[in-house]
């Protein structure tokens, strides 16, 4: 029983996440309690917390981390300058007369967002209220509107600059350059699948899809929309890419961007600072505070000899490195069924790293099939956070199951993409390459 003590910390920190209490305060939580424990069964020692105060100082000071809350006030900034309503009415218009149009006008939509902002929540809920009413009266099937806008809406997760990928560059050591290059494929891949996907689907659907007046949008309008977001991408991954700034400083260029388009739009005021400022605050400080529970958790996991453990079943298991891979693949899309990515990433990526390179798996490829994991949890019930998005915004007559099963097919579209990257490693290790 007291060898395999660090294993009972998952389901205990799974059955106190299931009581409500924040994450970063559970996390925290349950190590001190099986730290306890395991002094009382001597298999554990105080002093080992002494390595807290050490990680926790490296976290505040990295500068990688800086980016999280400046992608964050970029992210916001946009979204409340209305870059995604301009957006998706243009884009909606400039397809006018064709079948499916709206439809492709969401993914797309959800493309260029997820390449300026990264904020799956707000991008789902602008969709959401703009697009979602107007698909079901253009005939659109329930639930391929709502998958569709779900779905979309998590592309911010994979397609740089993505926040998810500069956590996981720090904790697996990997250059955030490097991983916002490598994602670049996947994520476009997961872009086509998605336009191909709802292409079938809508084959029966109303052409009818423009958001107000059925005429389609001037070139001076589509330009006027997208002008925004591509310059923005430009300023942020063109610098990144070309060697000019490091992530954190194109970072810091991409807020500053993002302002500059809030007064081209007439959005500028202080009001706006005030709230972007608050909710970047409230964001970056949920994120940090579940980073150093999570360094809580860690401590005490490795002090109770659970990552010795971990690998001594692995070497009795005589399993191939390849199924172990299939093994973390499953057990991260599992969690995400019950957790969040922060979650995932905090809990798990430590703890299972030292394993998954000592066995030979290139840092940067692995990052990247981890990332588009992780997105899932996005999107799988019943916790998946773009569903209560969606929910919160859908029309009445939208049930919760309705967007349950529209999400379906695109949680399949992603375990193919992710298939494919394993298969094909170069999908993600090709471009870093060619640029750096």
């Amino acid at each position: 029983m007291e060898d395999y003590l660090p294993l009972l910390m998952f389901p205990a920190l799974l059955l106190f996440l299931l009581s409500g209490y924040p994450v970063a305060f559970v996390l925290s939580g349950v190590a001190l309690l099986f730290a306890a424990l395991g002094t009382y069964l001597d298999i554990f020692y105080w002093q080992d917390l002494g390595f807290i105060p050490t990680r926790v100082f490296g976290i505040i000071s990295n500068f990688t981390l800086l980016a999280v809350p400046l992608f964050v006030f970029m992210g916001i900034t946009l979204e409340k300058s209305g870059v995604a309503e301009s957006l998706l009415k243009s884009i909606s218009q400039l397809f006018h007369g064709f079948r499916g149009s709206l439809a492709i006008a969401v993914v797309a939509v959800g493309a260029l967002l997820a390449a300026s902002t990264g904020i799956v929540g707000a991008t789902v809920v602008t969709m959401g209220v703009l697009s979602l009413p107007t698909m079901i009266q253009s005939g659109y099937d329930k639930r391929l509107a709502t998958g569709t806008i779900a779905a979309s809406g998590t592309l911010g997760q994979i397609i740089p600059p993505s926040i998810v990928l500069v956590l996981l560059g720090d904790m697996m050591n990997v250059d955030v350059g490097d991983l916002f290059a490598g994602a670049i494929i996947p994520g476009l891949l997961l872009v086509l699948f998605y336009a191909f996907y709802v292409l079938l689907k809508s084959r029966g659907q109303s052409a009818s899809s423009a958001m107000s007046e059925d005429t389609r949008a001037s070139w001076q309008e589509l330009l006027s929309a997208l002008a925004p977001p591509l310059l923005l991408v430009i300023l942020v991954l063109g610098t990144i890419l070309g060697g000019l700034a490091s992530p954190t400083e194109a970072a810091s260029c991409g807020a500053t961007g993002a302002l500059i388009i809030a007064l081209w739009k007439g959005k500028f005021s202080w009001d706006l600072i005030r709230q972007v400022s608050q909710e970047t605050v409230q964001t970056t400080s949920m994120v940090f505070m579940i980073l150093l529970g999570a360094q809580f958790f860690g401590v005490v996991f490795r002090g109770l000899h659970g990552d010795e453990l971990i690998v001594d079943v692995i070497d009795q298991l005589a399993l191939s490195k390849y199924w172990i891979l299939f093994a973390l693949m499953l057990l991260l899309f599992i969690l995400g069924f019950f957790l969040d990515f922060l979650e995932i990433c905090f809990i798990v990526i430590p703890i299972i790293m030292p394993i998954m390179t000592g066995l030979g798996f290139d840092p940067l490829w692995l990052a990247i099939l981890i990332a588009v994991n992780l997105q899932t949890s996005f999107l799988t019930p019943p916790f998946g956070f773009a569903l209560f998005y969606l929910k919160g915004v859908a029309p009445k007559d939208i049930k919760t199951m309705d967007i349950y099963r529209g999400v379906l097919p695109f949680v399949g579209i992603q375990m193919l993409a992710l298939v494919l990257i394993t298969v094909f490693p170069q999908l993600v290790l090709w471009l870093p390459k060619i640029v750096f």
